[in-house]
Order: structure tokens, then sequence, then C-alpha cells
């Protein structure tokens, strides 16, 4: 499944914030490059790219090796909302209806 999301945190700051979030879910850095990482383990493989978009945004992609919403997605996405709220530590999360 490939994910995505955009966020004015910095490259250097998001590939960070990968390492410590994936580092306690059991998955173990196997490859490393400047801007991006993969990651393995018995929730699967996951490959983080970032590149920089439209100037001050950072274009955040994720791909996994997992077939529809599985474990690892989810954890996907709650990385996701991690790097929201280090955009911006006040926002609330509220229901949309």
């Amino acid at each position: 499944m490939r994910l995505f999301h955009r966020t004015s945190v910095g490259p250097a700051a998001v590939i960070e914030a990968a390492d410590r979030f994936f580092a306690p879910l059991g998955l173990a850095t196997t490859a490393q490059a400047p801007r991006s990482r993969t990651f393995a383990g018995p929730l699967g493989t996951l490959t983080l790219s970032v590149k920089m978009e439209g100037g001050h945004y950072t274009f955040v992609e994720v791909e996994t090796d997992q077939i529809g919403e599985s474990r690892l997605d989810k954890n996907v996405k709650k990385f996701f909302v991690a790097l929201h709220r280090q955009a911006d530590p006040s926002h609330k999360i509220e229901a949309g209806y």
C-alpha cells in the first residue's frame, strides 16, 4: 500500500521522527539514505522517502509490502498524525460530524 502526507516539518526532522517512531514497533532500519529509510520487522517492510515540494512543504511517501489495511499501514497513519502534531502542537483533532 502506498500512503503520503504533506507537512511543513523539514526532511531531516521527518527522518529523525521516523527513526524514533518505528523502532519501538520492532522495525529495524535495513537501508538508509539521506532522504529515505527502509524498515523491516514482524509487521512487514516499509520504505519511507521525503522530498521538498512547493518551496516550504515536505512530501512524505511511505510504501508498505502489505495488502489492504494492515497493522503496519495503521501505524504509518499514526506516524502521519505525529508529524502533524509536530508541525502544529496546538492543533486539536476533532470528529468531523
